[in-house]
């Protein structure tokens, strides 16, 4: 069963993510973190095996924008994707985020399907409303788990627990 995490932006789904997957040894695929300086500027790709892109920034120029953020498609496809790739053989893989941005590339969308068909999915995905992510969320392999400030300590527990069935390596 993949899990996925949605909620309002801020709300802690990364910081959940990070917790339930600090002890796992058999994890790949990468999380994002925004760029700050005084002010949000744009947002990070990191993966799990420690390599690190850019996945939007004020200051790129892109024909796929979010808001006042230049979309990376190049830092996407080759950092983001190919760290999913890599960790279609893991025990869980890291899929932070599914969101408007990610959702700009085919190649994006089609490592992600081709991931949740394995069933090992630890990931977020936006909650505002979006013909694929709406699609991604009702497909019967998919638990979906809206994230709140009063449920956020418990869901990283939730999860571990869920994991735990699987018995994964620690």
């Amino acid at each position: 069963m993949n899990i996925l995490l949605t909620g309002n932006p801020r709300v802690g789904k990364t910081t959940i993510i990070k917790k339930v997957v600090e002890n796992l040894k058999d994890v790949g695929g990468f999380y994002t973190e925004e760029i700050r300086e005084g002010y949000r500027k744009g947002f990070r790709i990191i993966t799990l095996d420690g390599k690190e892109g850019i996945l939007a920034h004020m200051d790129i120029k892109s024909r796929y924008g979010v808001g006042k953020y230049g979309v990376n498609i190049e830092d996407l496809e080759n950092i983001a994707v190919k760290s999913v790739e890599k960790g279609l053989d893991r025990d869980i893989i890291v899929i932070d985020e599914i969101g408007k941005m990610e959702l700009f590339s085919e190649k994006f969308r089609n490592i992600l399907e081709t991931a949740l068909d394995t069933g090992k999915v630890l990931g977020t995905i936006m909650k505002k409303s979006n013909y694929f992510a709406d699609k991604i969320k009702n497909r019967k392999d998919v638990k979906v788990l809206l994230v709140e400030e009063s449920n956020r300590d418990v869901l990283v527990e939730e999860i571990k627990e869920i994991l735990n069935q699987k018995n994964l390596k620690t």
